[in-house]
């Protein structure tokens, strides 16, 4: 008979999953709502959301580092290896970012704008290349739960 009770730690993992997917998909509504509205914005306010924007950003992703300086033995290191990279990226992308607005050639200036329109779409690409391991990562962790529970009645 299959158990249906489930442990503290794996209703624990449900709950905390289940809010973490909620978050993710209400920020994603919101930077499509944003999106949407960006084209009745001026520039002046539209400069003032992606600083807030970035400064947000760069929030998460010290967040996110303190995350994984805590969970340093709970998690993979591959997800260490992960979160150091995305570090990186951040510090390059900001500085490529205060590049290009340094710029003040019109050419310059349009393949700046080019550039920064690719940057964009591969962050989408990336961000649900993210969440497709997301998911993979928690369907692996419900699975072990239940192997866990097998051996544990076993």
């Amino acid at each position: 008979m299959e158990n249906l009770i489930q442990s503290d730690t794996e209703r624990n993992f449900d709950m905390a999953v289940s809010d973490q997917l909620t978050s993710l998909a209400a920020r994603a509504k919101l930077l499509e709502d944003r999106y949407a509205a960006l084209q009745e914005e001026a520039k002046s306010d539209l400069e003032e959301t992606v600083e807030k924007a970035r400064e947000s950003a760069q929030a998460q992703g010290d967040e996110l580092r303190r995350t994984a300086e805590r969970k340093r033995d709970g998690i993979s290191a591959r997800w260490n290896d992960v979160q150091g990279s995305w570090n990186d990226h951040l510090a390059a992308i900001r500085k490529d970012v205060d590049d290009r607005r340094a710029a003040h050639d019109r050419k310059k200036a349009q393949r700046n704008a080019e550039q920064a329109d690719a940057d964009a779409e591969f962050a989408i690409d990336f961000a649900y290349a993210a969440i497709e391991e997301a998911e993979y990562a928690v369907l692996d962790a419900a699975l072990a739960h239940m192997e866990a529970d097998e051996l544990a009645e076993a």
